[in-house]
């Protein structure tokens, strides 16, 4: 089957997993549907060889920088001490004691092929932990946590993952050596990717101020800019993911997402959520699609070692629970450090505790694609290369390992939300609430400026002209103030406004929405009626049916932050 022909069906594939995911109504994880219809396509003929360094060039830029864009920098900033230790503490840990680990239960294999696969298996994959996730009542911390950390151990891993598989290959390794060059690897990838991305908002600034803002280029400089930073990163020798990831904040500091025009941001909004959407699903059809072949390997692998399929089963169960040992410990380590700093300098501690949430975090340390390019870039010596030692029961192991975790957090994640109380406060809802109440003031504030300040616009010729004139001003000030005084009153819900008042100012929005609501329906019932009376053509329709959803859009977004009790 042609290549072309494979990605169009894949595609088809992650339409039909979302059309699966609503059918079950989110009680499967999409990622595990995808899996399975992956391993349907792969037993049913479809075979697409995964290439390691491809895969991560085309799939993580992309990816880390749209997840690095919601991350929020103040939330970063404040949770940087327990990101920072599970993405870079935790990972070296997990490594080295887990491969001390992986070789006591299994002497046979070496020492450096042992840090080898524990260090593949070290990093997580948000994208399955925030599938299992979506929907529920999680608290923000916890989100927040865990996508601060998969931004950066998918390099502390990886970086882990090349000083073992030298190791392995040569025998030469110093620890000295290796931290010298984990921290070069590191800041290498942090400064490139903060320099491609202030050069290229500065670019970006000065094509905007000499006019040429067109929205489409500017989605597509966007859109290549994490792979360029990549690119430039890993030619040097230095980490990619992490230039992308730091690259990214720089973009988002630098203040050109707020230059740029609304039209660019809508669609760039929807451009993202697209690449983000499609590439996620794509990373788990590649998976399911290896594990046949991957299914066979383990095969012909326990019957080359005369031993049964169970005792690999096993091998794949010890080896998982003592990551999650490894992991629970990190992660009871970072809460408590959390802690003790917050009573040290006695400030609140806004930080989910008790063993249901350390639980949570550490199932969710599921393991995902990465793991799985990671060992199928271990040398084969196919080409004349020295091939790597124990290559088969190293990926074999991993790929068990990601099954398994993804398995087992789609049952015990949602088992441990049940006991994690919900946040009393939606913070989020708080914070925007309080946003929104103080835009409204100073709209009502510059409107009653208005009222004072003569209207700027060309010298009436008679004074009839100039009465009216000014009666219209009158008239337009008197009607937006009424507009949004009655929006403050449905958001501000302080003692300042009567709580009858603020009832019935979210019951009229209420009501004048749903009938917004009823008049588009009518006019786009009228408007198939003009185009089956062949009194407007296609494209009068198609033009007068974008300014339909535009208006639809406002509705629903006006809807959406209206308060459930008024």
């Amino acid at each position: 089957m042609l290549t072309i022909e494979l990605i169009l069906l894949l595609l088809l594939l992650t339409a039909v997993s979302s059309l699966i995911a609503l059918r079950f109504r989110q009680k499967v994880p999409q990622p595990v549907i995808l899996i399975a219809l992956g391993v349907g396509a792969g037993l049913a003929g479809m075979h697409l060889r995964l290439h390691p360094e491809l895969f991560m060039f085309v799939f993580l830029p992309p990816l880390l920088f749209a997840d690095a864009f919601r991350m929020p920098l103040r939330e970063f900033g404040e949770l940087r001490g327990p990101i920072l230790f599970l993405a870079f503490g935790l990972v070296v840990l997990s490594t080295l004691l887990c491969g001390y680990a992986i070789h006591w239960i299994l002497p046979v294999m070496s020492l450096p092929v042992c840090f080898t696969l524990a260090a593949a298996l070290s990093p997580t994959d948000t994208v399955a932990v925030s599938s299992l996730i979506k929907g529920r009542r999680v608290p923000t911390r916890l989100l927040q946590l865990l996508s601060g950390e998969a931004l950066f151990n998918d390099a502390s891993g990886l970086v882990c993952f090349r000083f073992a598989m030298a190791d392995a290959l040569t025998g030469e390794f110093s620890y000295q050596q290796a931290f010298g060059t984990f921290l070069l690897v590191a800041c290498g990838g942090l400064a490139i990717g903060g320099a491609v991305a202030w050069v290229a908002t500065r670019f970006n600034k000065m094509l905007t101020r000499s006019g040429y803002d067109e929205t489409q280029s500017q989605i597509v400089l966007v859109l290549l800019l994490p792979f360029l930073m990549y690119a430039m990163a890993e030619a040097v020798g230095c980490s990619g993911i992490l230039a992308a990831v730091a690259g990214c904040m720089v973009v988002k500091l630098s203040g050109i997402i707020e230059d740029a025009s609304t039209t660019t941001r809508l669609q760039s909004t929807t451009v993202w959520t697209m690449v983000s959407y499609v590439f996620n699903a794509l990373i788990f059809l590649f998976l399911g699609l290896q594990l046949p072949s991957l299914l066979q390997s383990a095969r012909t692998l326990v019957l080359a070692q005369h031993v049964g399929m169970w005792r690999l089963g096993l091998l794949v169960v010890e080896i998982y629970g003592i990551m999650l040992v490894m992991r629970f410990a990190g992660v009871w380590l970072s809460i408590a450090c959390r802690w003790a700093s917050a009573r040290i300098n006695r400030v609140p501690f806004d930080h989910p505790t008790g063993f249901a949430a350390s639980l949570l975090l550490t199932f969710a340390g599921v393991r995902g694609a990465v793991t799985l390019a990671a060992v199928l870039s271990l040398p084969t010596g196919e080409d004349g290369t020295m091939s790597f030692p124990a290559r088969e029961p190293v990926v074999v192991i991993a790929a068990g390992v990601i099954i398994l975790s993804l398995l087992v957090a789609s049952v015990v994640i949602p088992f441990c939300l049940r006991f994690i109380p919900p946040e009393e406060v939606d913070k989020n809802a708080q914070e925007e609430n309080m946003a929104r109440q103080k835009l409204l003031r100073a709209a009502l504030e510059l409107l009653h400026k208005a009222q004072t300040i003569p209207a700027i616009e060309t010298p009436p010729e008679t004074e009839e002209e100039k009465a009216a004139l000014e009666e219209a001003r009158v008239e337009v000030i008197d009607r937006l103030t009424k507009l949004y005084q009655t929006r403050l009153e449905q958001e501000d819900a302080t003692p300042r406004i009567a709580q009858a008042d603020r009832r019935n100012a979210i019951r009229h929005a209420r009501m004048e929405l749903a009938l917004r609501l009823q008049i588009l329906r009518a006019e786009r019932q009228t408007m198939r009626t003009l185009v089956a009376e062949q009194e407007i053509n296609d494209q009068t329709e198609w033009k007068l049916q974008q300014e339909l959803d535009y208006e639809e859009e406002v509705i629903h977004a006006l809807a959406q932050r209206l308060p459930r009790e008024g």
